[in-house]
């Protein structure tokens, strides 16, 4: 399931409704409904970020006419939360055993960390 994209401005944690993308080239920044994925050259906003965007002296701002919404689920999101609790719940799902701690494991050395064998009491 999506899980809800934030806004990317540093300290807001409101959903993102829009988002932005520069077009360095032409000098502009476009500001659009929220993508339907998250790109790495773009970013989310939320209404109040998208709104009040500027830019600097010389670039042009393309904003979309209108509200932005927030998305909404999707029937594939409710879906795949549906299957997941369902697969969840099922009493005969198979789990799987914990693995038996080896009796004599030697002393070894993994990063910065040493594995040591269970100490033997008398």
């Amino acid at each position: 399931m999506r899980s809800v994209r934030k806004c990317s401005r540093t300290g807001c944690g409101s959903p993102a409704v829009a988002t932005l993308t520069y077009a360095y080239a032409e000098s502009t920044a476009v500001v659009g409904p929220l993508a339907t994925y998250s790109e790495p050259h773009s970013y989310d906003l939320c209404e109040e970020h998208a709104l009040r965007l500027t830019v600097p002296r010389g670039w042009e701002v393309v904003r979309h006419d209108g509200e932005f919404a927030a998305p909404e689920p999707t029937v594939d999101d409710l879906t795949a939360l549906a299957e997941a609790v369902r697969e969840a719940g099922r009493p005969d799902r198979p789990v799987e055993p914990a693995p038996e701690p080896a009796v004599n494991t030697t002393t070894g050395r993994r990063g910065h960390l040493r594995v040591l064998p269970d100490p033997v009491t008398d």
